[in-house]
Parts: structure tokens; C-alpha cells; sequence
């Protein structure tokens, strides 16, 4: 029979401009098999007084084997709700630390591949309020589908997604292009594969910024 034993864990997360008084925090959450010290360092050009934080996934592993590079997830489909659980928690955490540390008053939420779903699962659990929300080359969540509909309303959602995606063939990409839509968020589109374009980003957040 299972069982589970709640207890504490430590979490990582890397920063970018720290400085003294950043009004706008953009958190920035990695794909599968990623950092967050790569990571982040995709979001160096954007503007300085932005604090960027990079949570990092609580999963590390072995990319290739039983040693070399080191990569993280999310979760994975074991005990998955456990796992979504722990990261909408942590992460929440994670926000007031830094809400309190630099007085932060705008947030922006950016999720990449596997980090935008749990990107979408926090933004829709409602314990922190983000001011624009962009996810990238990702599925929506399905069981977050019904839940979904109340982004409809929200004017700064993105979702980004490269004509030359690897990992979402045309038909795939048009399929979450049209399920977006549905769900109110504009539409990027970038000639590029599956990562984070530098230039396509940075002109998105300068967009937001003026907005905010």
C-alpha cells in the first residue's frame, strides 16, 4: 500500500538584474530537460530594470545515461498531481519572496515547452495576480481546458509558437493556434525551431512594458 510523508525541500531558482528597486518581475519557466542558469541567460538583452527569475523544475536527471549533463522537469506521469501540487505551491512561495524583497507592483509569466503548461496550472489556480502571460511552443493543459476559458478576457495573453517547430508538425501547430484563439490569446508566430528567439521575445516584453 502507498503512502506519503510530507516534508521540506529546497528549490532553485537563478536571477537576472538584481537590482535595487525592479517594479517588473518576469518570471521565466524552462523546458524539459533544461537549467534554469541556461535558461535565463536567453532573456539577458531584455531591458535592466526587469528582475527575470528563472525557477528551476524539481526533477534533475542524467540527459544521456548515468552521467554528463544534467537536465530538469517538471514532472513526469508519475503521480503527476502530486507533483503539480508541490510546484503551484512552491512557486507561490517563491512569488511572495520576492513581492516582499524588491516591492514588486507587474508581473509577467513566460513558460517555454514543458514549463508552459505549469506555467498555465499556476497562472489558473488564481494565488497570484500576473499582468500578461506568454506561452511558448506548449499544449494547453486538458484538464485545464474548462478552467481555461476565464483567460478570455485577459488582453495580454501570448501564445509564441516557430514555423519550424520541431516537435508540432503544421496540422499540430495550427490545431493549438486555432485552441488558443478560442481561449482569447494573440497570436507570435517566427520563423525559427523550437526554443526562445531572442529578437521575437524581446520585442514582445518591450510591447508589454509599455503597457504595464
Amino acid at each position: 500500500m502507498e503512502y506519503k510523508l510530507s516534508y521540506k525541500k529546497s528549490f532553485r531558482y537563478e536571477v537576472l538584474n538584481d537590482t535595487d528597486k525592479p517594479f517588473i518581475v518576469l518570471y521565466v519557466f524552462h523546458g524539459y530537460g533544461q537549467l534554469a542558469k541556461f535558461f535565463i541567460q536567453k532573456f539577458k538583452s531584455l531591458n535592466k530594470n526587469i528582475l527575470i527569475v528563472a525557477p528551476e523544475g524539481m526533477h534533475r536527471f542524467y540527459l544521456q545515461g548515468n552521467y554528463g549533463r544534467v537536465g530538469a522537469s517538471w514532472m513526469t506521469k508519475e503521480d503527476r498531481k502530486t507533483d503539480i501540487k508541490d510546484n503551484i505551491s512552491w512557486l507561490t512561495a517563491l512569488d511572495e519572496k520576492i513581492s516582499t524583497k524588491y516591492n514588486i507592483k507587474k508581473r509577467i509569466l513566460l513558460g517555454f515547452s514543458q514549463g508552459g503548461s505549469t506555467a498555465i496550472r499556476w497562472r489558473l489556480c488564481n494565488k497570484v495576480i500576473f499582468n500578461a502571460v506568454i506561452i511558448w511552443a506548449s499544449d494547453f493543459p486538458p484538464e485545464y481546458m474548462k478552467k481555461g476559458e476565464i483567460l478570455v478576457n485577459d488582453d495580454e495573453n501570448h501564445f509564441v509558437v516557430g514555423s519550424k517547430d520541431e516537435y508540432f508538425n503544421e496540422n499540430k501547430r495550427n490545431e493549438l493556434i486555432n485552441q488558443y484563439k478560442l481561449l482569447g490569446f494573440n497570436i507570435i508566430t517566427y520563423h525559427g525551431n523550437h526554443e526562445i528567439d531572442v529578437k521575437t521575445v524581446k520585442k514582445l516584453i518591450e510591447k508589454i512594458e509599455k503597457k504595464l
